[in-house]
C-alpha cells in the first residue's frame, strides 16, 4: 500500500488551523493581529495576576526528594495560595521562626541532620561547656516535634516528616541570607560612635573614614604590591582612592555565591580585627572598608584584575547591582569613591588636612607616592 505523505501532511496542517482558529475565537482573539495577541496576553496576565484591592495573589508550588541512608524520601508537588500563607497566625509563625533562629538550635539541627548523636556526641562537636546548656535546647526542640530520641539516653535524629518544611525554609533563608549584613550595617549607623569616637556638635569627622580607606592601600603597600594612591575631591562632596595593589578578589565564594569584594565590603565583621583596621581615636572599634559602606550614602567599588575592570554600587551599604564588567585592562587595583552620609558627618573634606596626612604617610613609607588633586 502506497501511501500520500504530502496529502496526509496537507490534512494535518488544515486541522491545525482549524484548531488554531477555535482556540483564539475561544479566547476572544479572533480577526486581531500577532502583535495585538502578545499585547492582549500580557495584560490579560497583568489584570489576572493581581486581586481586586491591589494586593499581590500568587500561588507557591514545591515538591522534591532527599535520600536518607539506602532509602529516597519523595514529597508530593505541593501547593500554597499567597493568601494561605501570609495569612498565618503571625504570633505562632513568630515562634517558630525565633526558636529556628536561635544559632545553638539550628546547630544542633544541622548537626544531627545526616547522623544521629548522642547528648554527649553533641556537647563535644559543637564545645558547648555544660550538658545544662545543651539539654535546655534538645528539650525544647523535641518539645517542638523537630527533634526526636531513640529512647531514654539515646540519640536523636530530625523526624522525616519535619525535614522538608525545615530545608523548604532554609531555603528561602538562602536567598535572604546577605540581609543579616544590611542589619548589620544599619546597627553600624546607629551605633557610629563605636567606630568614629566622639562627636562634636556638627557630627562627626568625615575624615576618618578617608583614612581607613587609605589605610587599605597602605596595608596592600606594606605587602609588597601598590606604589602609588590618588585622593580626589569631587565637588559634591565625595572623594575617590585610587590605588595599585592587586585588587580585592572577585571570584565567587562557594558558601554565598557572591563575589569575594561584596564579603569584603558588607560584612563588618571580616575585617574588623583592630590590627588590621583603622581606629579613629576614641574609638573602640576598627573601621574596615565594610564600615566606610556602611558609614556612606554611596559608593563604588571598581577594581582591575585578572585583565577586567570590575564595578559595583552600593547605597546605604545595599548593593544596587551585581559585580559587573565593565573593560579590559594590564592594570591591577581598587578604586573606591564613597559620598559620607550627610546624617552623620559634617563639612566637606579638607584638602590642607589631607595633604599633611598624605606627608606623615610618605615619610613613613618613602616606597608609596600619595597624590591628591
Amino acid at each position: 500500500m502506497n501511501r500520500d505523505y504530502g496529502a496526509e501532511l496537507d490534512a494535518l496542517k488544515a486541522q491545525l488551523a482549524e484548531l488554531d482558529k477555535l482556540v483564539r475565537h475561544i479566547a476572544g482573539l479572533e480577526g486581531k493581529p500577532a502583535a495585538e495577541e502578545a499585547t492582549g496576553r500580557a495584560e490579560k496576565e497583568v489584570f489576572t495576576h493581581g486581586s481586586g484591592n491591589g494586593a499581590e495573589s500568587c500561588a507557591i508550588y514545591f515538591s522534591g526528594s532527599y535520600r536518607s541512608g539506602d532509602q529516597t524520601v519523595r514529597l508530593e508537588p505541593q501547593e500554597r495560595q499567597s493568601d494561605e500563607v501570609l495569612g498565618l497566625n503571625r504570633a505562632k509563625a513568630a515562634k517558630v521562626l525565633s526558636a529556628l533562629g536561635h544559632k545553638q538550635r539550628l546547630d544542633l539541627l544541622l548537626e544531627v541532620w545526616n547522623e544521629a548523636l548522642t547528648g554527649a556526641e553533641l556537647v563535644e562537636r559543637l564545645n558547648m561547656g555544660t550538658t545544662g546548656q545543651l539539654y535546655h535546647h534538645l528539650k525544647a526542640l523535641t518539645g517542638a516535634d523537630l527533634l526526636i530520641q531513640e529512647e531514654r539516653g539515646g540519640r536523636y535524629t530530625v523526624p522525616a516528616h519535619r525535614r522538608f518544611p525545615l530545608l523548604l525554609l532554609l531555603s528561602a533563608v538562602s536567598d535572604l541570607i546577605d540581609t543579616s549584613d544590611y542589619i548589620d550595617m544599619t546597627e553600624a549607623r546607629n551605633e557610629a560612635h563605636s567606630y568614629l569616637g566622639a562627636a562634636t556638635k556638627e557630627g562627626y569627622d568625615l575624615h576618618q573614614l578617608l583614612w581607613a580607606v587609605v589605610d587599605n592601600s597602605v596595608l596592600e603597600h606594606q605587602a609588597g604590591y601598590c606604589s602609588e594612591v590618588g585622593i580626589y575631591l569631587h565637588d559634591d562632596g565625595s572623594v575617590t582612592v585610587a590605588d595599585n595593589g592587586r585588587g580585592i578578589p572577585t571570584r565567587l565564594l562557594p558558601q554565598t555565591g557572591q563575589p569575594a569584594v561584596q564579603s569584603v565590603m558588607t560584612k563588618l565583621d571580616l575585617l574588623g580585627d583592630l590590627k588590621t583596621s583603622f581606629v579613629a581615636p576614641g574609638a573602640e572599634k576598627g573601621i574596615s572598608i565594610a564600615v566606610v559602606n556602611a558609614l556612606s550614602r554611596t559608593l563604588s567599588v571598581e577594581i582591575r584584575i585578572d585583565g577586567s575592570i570590575c564595578r559595583q554600587e552600593y547605597r546605604h551599604g545595599i548593593p544596587q547591582s551585581g559585580l559587573m564588567t565593565v573593560g579590559e585592562t594590564n592594570e591591577t587595583g581598587t578604586t573606591v569613591t564613597f559620598k559620607p552620609n550627610s546624617d552623620l558627618f559634617a563639612g566637606r573634606f579638607d584638602k590642607a588636612a589631607i595633604e599633611a596626612r598624605a606627608g606623615e604617610l610618605m615619610e613613613a613609607y618613602p616606597g608609596l607616592r600619595l597624590r591628591i588633586q
